[in-house]
């Protein structure tokens, strides 16, 4: 049977295939084999630099042929290894035998076949295949996505900082914000949740079946391990070097990798509803596109379908990283298998992260503001300076400053007119009387809009 994106279980492979095209050679089964023959590759050349007396130094010329495996891996060197595994029933094993033919081919090689795999567990290659396929996905896909979101955000913060907007604490009228202000929120946390996602180091290991490295010092009893580990982990590799660990690293890494992606997504999924929410009262317009079409009965319709796909798809990709925080660093004894299932699931999270992110660049892409809707609210809700000016009060001790503003607004229509009257007779400068008359719902909006272009820039505001 065909392979038709129609037939597919996951929309990651079938009606959102091509969205997510960018992770494919990265987190897929074929990414983890191409890391899996990175990291055998990388041992292999290492050892032969160790002064081992029965592997000479590897000529130039050879070093660079394994790398060449490596660089010029492909769909059917992936195929080739797959072959194997259908015989030897081990996905690592079947790399280390797909190696060995190549090498037979290859006279500098063929004579140190031996020293494929040698004194590693099979967790050896797969952690540090994990690591390195996560660290790519997040540097070379996601981070990058997720800049840009960030810097989409960042530009309409600024362009509408000076736009006086109603606020809804509790979906009620509230204290005046602006637009910019309300979206400079969420660049200001997306910046801190990215930041932690760029900044886990993720950790690998390279000790043997039990993390004692018993194999390496039966055969090399002379030769520092944990440090000859250390320098392939650290300088081969890039990755972090872990040092206690069982069979399995335990994964502590991944798990904090997770948890601060699904941190950002959350904050998305929080943006994501409130836009929906100003589409809903009409603060935001949608360019239309032609042919598109919002309601299959009502034409007229516009609706905020992208904000709603990432809403759904950041909670999918939660979902699953959630798991796979809480799960991957529990292990049974010295280890248990459980992790190898779900470790394959790494891209689903984050094709559906990366899908989030796409839909919500699309919808705001597509937004547009409407000062009428937001300056009608405005200027229907008096009631906001009741805040303001029972403040006054309290300045110059009025008795029950906050009890006479809620016995004037709470469950009243509150007009400019009714406000002005009970100013007027207020016991306190007239200076302060007439400073209060001017105030408008439009003008009550504290140093948001220069809170919101320091947010868009990245500055913070009077930091020490």
């Amino acid at each position: 049977m065909n392979a038709s994106p129609l037939l597919a279980l996951s929309p990651l492979d079938g009606r959102y295939a091509a969205k997510v095209d960018p992770l494919r050679p990265l987190l897929s089964e074929f990414g983890l084999i191409h890391r899996r023959v990175q990291v055998e590759v990388e041992w292999f050349i290492a050892l032969s630099e160790a002064g081992l007396a029965e592997f000479a130094p590897l000529p130039a010329a050879a070093v660079d042929a394994l790398r060449a495996l490596v660089s010029g891996f492909s769909e059917t060197d992936a195929a080739a290894i797959k072959a194997i595994e259908r015989t030897t029933n081990h996905d690592v094993k079947a790399v280390e035998y797909w190696l060995g033919e190549r090498f037979r081919d290859q006279p500098e090689l063929a004579g140190s076949l031996a020293f494929i795999h040698f004194a590693c567990t099979s967790e050896d290659i797969n952690n540090t295949s994990h690591a390195l396929m996560l660290r790519a996905a997040r540097d070379e896909v996601l981070l990058p996505v997720l800049d840009g979101v960030v810097g989409a955000l960042a530009a309409l913060a600024d362009a509408n900082a000076d736009v006086p907007m109603l606020a809804r604490t509790h979906g009620q009228t509230a204290s005046p914000t602006t637009l910019g202000k309300e979206i400079a929120n969420v660049v200001a946390r997306l910046r801190n949740a990215r930041q932690a996602i760029a900044a886990v180091r993720l950790p690998a290991k390279m000790n043997g079946a039990v993390g004692n490295y018993n194999a390496h010092l039966a055969a090399y009893p002379e030769l520092d391990w944990p440090a000859f580990a250390r320098r392939v982990v650290e300088e081969r590799l890039g990755l972090a070097f872990n040092p206690y660990t069982i069979q399995i690293e335990p994964h502590d890494g991944i798990a904090e990798l997770f948890d601060a992606f699904a941190r950002a997504n959350t904050i998305l999924i929080d943006w994501s509803r409130d836009v929906w929410g100003y589409v809903s009262l009409g603060y935001f317009g949608q360019k239309t596109v032609a042919g598109e079409v919002g309601s299959s009965t009502m034409p007229h319709k516009v609706n905020p379908i992208d904000f709603e796909n990432a809403e759904g798809n950041f909670g999918i990709a939660n979902a699953l990283l959630s798991h796979m925080s809480g799960k991957l660093p529990i292990s049974r004894f010295q280890r248990d298998l459980t992790d190898s299932t779900v470790l394959r699931n790494m891209g689903v999270a984050l094709g559906h992260t990366l899908l989030g992110y796409e839909s919500l660049a699309r919808g705001t892409a597509k937004l547009q503001v409407n000062r009428d809707a937001i300056d009608a609210d405005l200027d229907a809700a008096w009631e906001v300076l009741a805040e303001p000016i029972q403040t006054v009060m309290r300045r110059y001790r009025v008795a029950d400053a906050y009890e006479q503003l809620k016995a004037l607004t709470r469950g009243r229509a509150i007009t400019r007119e009714s406000l002005h009257a009970f100013v007027e007779g207020l016991a306190i400068p007239e200076a302060e009387r007439a400073r209060l008359r001017e105030l408008t719902p439009r003008g009550y909006v504290g140093c948001a809009a220069e809170l919101a272009r320091a947010a868009a820039r990245g500055d913070t505001p009077n930091a020490a």
